[in-house]
């Protein structure tokens, strides 16, 4: 088997037994078939990153593989991170530019009346002409969607005349629930790997104003006869405290996780460093007395620069009595859009346009359902295996807040430092506007890459409900 072709994986379906979900042990080589379905990107590697990939495949291989996992994720016994930034190539897949709007409260902020078609175009709009660009060059566009009927398609459809774009530029959407947004851009770069399309924009888009999380659809009966086809209906507050209580993850580490969270978002939303990345959306509100006004949404409007932890320690378990997770300490119920330009590397250059970022790898796994938040864990190591990248190399971490107990969890599984964790914030502060979210960390992640002004790595990665991880592994090329 070629080196390229092996990555990792749990060798017990579903992961029985809870147990052993934070174990380390039980991996099996996969075969080249396996990882093309588990993942849309597999770059060339070098020799050093290849022997780098097997020294770590084969300590998972031999008993006690467990006290070998952080440390290998976190060492690399050859220079990988130079090796990674040598594979630059014509065929890369590569990040022009991205956009988002600002995140507003469901059901009281800014955008409560705005229809997510209008949040959707504003940011198609200005992704384009930023950049120049006419819309005519685009080969596809696909939005992630997970609340409006149809995952969107005839809402993103409508977007896009009213954003301008010609009838002959197709668009389509997608729902893998909280990864929409990236699992877009995972489509988008899969169609320019296999040279179908040169260029196309990758969305996100969710009003939980208007929409919300309520009936599962039509589920046959037999559901209940099987355990893990009842765990993908568990409330995913549920899933927190299962996490919580599994993995031992403490309220008051909750409650600090969310503080740091609301700290980041505050100083960076004080200092400006959203401006670049939002579009000041200008519609209409509706106020308490019934009367239409309009109101211009340009900063998040979830942050809290007030929050304590004794603030955080009086509020009220969410979702079981004696559980820990609260409105504090999980992400916010959202409103907002982000756009994402990509391209093949030699289409950007023959145009011109900027290269903010090169997308190295991307991986999506499965964890058992009861305990999906734990799904970052485990699909972050697969991203890094194949991009030959160890946890030390990455500089920005931006991992969905969607609670703070499978965050922290995540985190502490892989040894990854905290100061490298959403350094801006994450959706315990911003918000999470499910199928936006995805699209929302890859521009906000690649603006923090490119203030840092020099060769860096990122990684955006969230948990899926019924029990998924996705990551990405971003290069931004340098100033």
């Amino acid at each position: 088997m070629r080196a390229h072709c092996l990555s990792l994986r749990s060798s017990r379906p579903g992961f029985t037994n809870p147990d052993v979900v934070g174990a380390d042990s039980g991996f099996r080589v996969q075969s080249g078939a396996e990882l093309r379905s588990a993942s849309l990107l597999s770059a060339p590697r070098c020799s050093s990153a290849v022997m780098h990939r097997l020294k770590i495949i084969s300590g998972h291989l031999r008993p006690g593989g467990s006290s070998n996992f952080r440390r290998d994720l976190r060492r690399s016994d050859c220079d990988s991170a130079t090796a990674a930034s040598s594979r630059s190539s014509p065929e890369d897949v590569v990040v022009v530019h991205g956009r988002r709007t600002a995140i507003g409260k469901a059901k009281r902020g800014g955008f409560k009346d705005t229809t997510p078609d209008e949040l959707l175009s504003a940011v198609m709009s200005a992704v384009l002409k930023d950049v120049g660009l006419s819309p005519e060059r685009l080969g596809d566009v696909c939005v992630g969607n997970v609340l409006q009927p149809g995952a969107g398609a005839l809402m993103a459809r409508v977007a896009h005349f009213l954003s301008g774009f010609p009838e002959s530029v197709p668009v389509y959407t997608v729902n893998r629930q909280c990864s929409s947004g990236l699992q877009a851009l995972f489509n988008v770069a899969g169609a320019i790997r296999s040279r179908a399309i040169d260029l196309g924009l990758a969305c996100g888009v969710e009003s939980m104003s208007l929409r919300g999380i309520g009936n599962p659809g039509d589920l046959s009966s037999r559901l209940m006869d099987n355990d893990k086809a009842r765990d993908c209906i568990i409330p995913m507050g549920i899933t927190s405290e299962n996490v919580a209580e599994r993995f031992g993850v403490s309220r008051e580490t909750q409650d600090a996780f969310a503080l740091r969270s609301q700290q980041n978002a505050a100083r960076a939303q004080r200092a400006g460093l959203f401006d670049h990345e939002i579009v000041p959306v200008t519609t209409k509100f509706v106020d308490d007395e019934g009367k239409e006004r309009q109101v211009t949404v340009s900063r998040d409007e979830g942050v809290r620069p007030g929050t304590t932890l004794e603030g955080l320690a009086k509020l009220r378990p969410a979702f079981k009595p004696d559980g820990s997770t609260t409105a504090g300490n999980s992400s916010q119920v959202s409103d907002g859009a982000a756009a994402v330009l990509i391209g093949r590397r030699s289409a950007v250059e023959a145009l011109g346009l900027p290269v903010l970022g090169v997308l190295r790898a991307s991986a999506v796994v499965g964890v058992p359902p009861d305990v999906m938040g734990i799904g970052p864990a485990y699909a972050i190591p697969a991203a890094l295996q194949q991009a030959g990248l160890s946890v030390a190399d990455i500089d920005v971490f931006e991992i969905n807040e969607a609670f703070a107990s499978q965050a922290v969890y995540s985190v502490e599984k892989l040894g990854i430092p905290p100061e490298k964790v959403n350094p801006n914030g994450g959706a315990i502060a911003l918000g999470h506007p499910l199928g936006c979210t995805g699209a929302r960390q890859v521009v906000t992640l690649l603006n923090e890459l490119k203030r840092r002004g020099r060769r860096a790595y990122g990684v955006v990665s969230m948990c899926i409900g019924t029990g998924m991880g996705a990551a990405a592994v971003f290069e931004y090329p340098g100033a």
